[in-house]
């Protein structure tokens, strides 16, 4: 005969969910095999004297459900070949419902010689839409509870979360859907659906899940759906749409009239935005103004979506594909024990970008790459710390403090000529260009330094205003002699 495995499915309650078809299988069948025997239905088995053998003492042998999966799926296929006949595995509910081993299965029987066929049972998802009381035709998504699931979660649809075990999974279910709902969120839990005298419902706020009692195999929570805003808009799908909306001929007039050109400068001023913020640190302006820096990089991909260039789909894929691909270390099997060999690794995959690209690193210099745009300060300490990068550099300090004095002294000597103010402009940027150079050599980034004192200043000068408000006078009625007496006070605690 030949090597055979049929899967029925026992149903997801007791005996009265088994099909007629699937009772006269088992009744006829001396070889069977259930995934485990903790299950309603087979006490009935038992009662009418239908032998059976479980694979429970795999669960006390294995560490993972992915192990004791495999290894009931390895143990089938060997028992159909040694047996040579077809032998019978049961799983609870339905054979294709969230069942792993069905698919391990599926997998390996052909190329092990192993003939494979499915009997379908009542699955747990049949009691769940009569028990929960929804259509499925609403839109409904299943989910592991075992998983991560939350960048799945879309609140206009129904979502049934199996696998919840025990309370640890529940915690971990509980979390991954404060992602999406708020914790009082209305959910329910269901036990043991469709079994008589076992089954039991509980409505609980999302923030009790894993204070339930009594979690098992039979366990599912459901998330009902929601068209409440508070959801949507904690959703990209969202966002998208809102921009589209913003830029269609029924959406707003000034963001349909705005171009690449024209987002320019809001692009920079958000940015800087967000960059005080990090300064300020303060968490709830940053949420605020990474969320307005979001819209210029939504806008930007949607003026490209509507001539079919890309949309922000092609922004996130990618970006996705670019940090994958940057990070052997972390996703393939480089190593990086530190951030210098992390960095190398990156340097490395974007010297291999470029060859891809037809572009020839020889002719390329290694000055290429930095923005036009970035800031003098910032673009300054990248031509430096590039130009270092191959030995041109400073090696003392001293050095460099000497080369600060010459560009001084040569700067004096301009404004001394009275000379033009071309001369007078590139003299002092040679200036600004040694002290960047100190400053990278002190490991200080120049722009946090000149941040760090504009700061200071924007506080000590408003001492004065405050002082001058005090006495009443207006900076047209003081003098110099009066701010810088309120200047050095302020310098004593400000």
């Amino acid at each position: 005969m030949t090597a055979k495995i049929t899967i029925v499915g026992l149903g997801s309650g007791d005996e009265n969910q088994l099909s007629l078809g699937i009772w006269r299988k088992l009744q006829n069948s001396s070889d069977i095999y259930v995934r485990t025997a903790q299950h309603p239905a087979l006490k009935f088995l038992a009662e009418n004297d239908i032998a059976f053998q479980s694979f429970d003492e795999i669960y006390e042998q294995n560490d993972t459900f992915s192990d004791v999966y495999a290894k009931i799926a390895t143990e089938l296929i060997s028992t159909a070949k040694t047996v040579k006949r077809e032998i019978i595995y049961a799983v609870p509910g339905h054979p294709m419902v969230a069942e792993r081993t069905s698919q391990l299965l599926i997998e390996n029987c052909i190329e092990s010689g192993v003939e494979l066929q499915m009997l379908g049972g009542e699955s747990f998802l049949d009691q769940a839409f009569i028990r929960f009381g929804f259509d499925p035709i609403e839109g409904f998504q299943l989910v592991d509870g075992s998983t991560s699931f939350d960048s799945l979660l879309n609140p206009q649809i129904h979502t049934i979360i199996a696998q919840v075990y025990d309370a640890f999974t529940a915690s971990d279910v509980k979390l991954s859907l404060m992602e999406c709902y708020p914790d009082d969120f209305p959910i329910v839990v269901g036990h043991a659906l469709g079994v008589a005298g076992e089954e039991r419902l509980e409505k609980i706020p999302l923030y009790e899940l894993d204070r339930v009692q009594g979690y098992g195999n039979l366990s599912l929570v459901w998330v009902p759906r929601s068209d409440e805003a508070s959801l949507q808009n904690r959703s990209f799908r969202r966002l998208r749409e809102i921009v589209d909306i913003l830029r269609s001929p029924e959406g707003c007039p000034w963001d349909r009239e705005q171009t690449h050109a024209s987002l320019r400068k809001n692009l920079i001023e958000e940015t800087c935005e967000v960059l005080e913020t990090i300064d300020d640190d303060a968490p709830d302006a940053m949420c605020e103004e990474l969320g307005d820096l979001l819209l210029q990089v939504m806008l930007h991909a949607q003026i490209e979506d509507e001539v079919g260039a890309f949309n922000v789909y092609d922004v996130v894929q990618g970006l996705n594909e670019k940090l994958i691909r940057r990070h052997p270390h972390v996703f393939a099997n480089q190593s990086a024990e530190n951030a210098a060999e992390a960095i190398v690794n990156w340097e490395q995959v974007k010297q291999e970008e470029k060859r891809l690209k037809g572009i020839d690193a020889r002719q390329v210099s290694i000055l290429a790459g930095i923005p036009r745009d970035m800031s003098g300060l910032l673009q300054a300490l990248k031509l430096q710390k590039k130009a270092a990068q191959v030995g041109f550099d400073w090696e003392h300090m001293e050095d460099i403090v000497a080369k600060i004095e010459e560009e001084l002294a040569e700067l004096r000597a301009e404004l001394k000529s009275e000379g033009a103010v071309e001369e007078q402009k590139a003299e002092l940027g040679d200036l600004l260009f040694a002290v960047v150079n100190l400053a990278r050599f002190l490991k200080i980034d120049p722009e946090e330094a000149i941040a760090l004192t504009n700061r200071k200043f924007i506080r000590r000068f408003c001492y004065i205003e405050e002082k001058l408000r005090l006495k009443g006078v207006s900076f047209d009625q003081t003098n110099l002699i009066e701010m810088e007496q309120f200047w050095q006070e302020a310098k004593k605690f400000l």
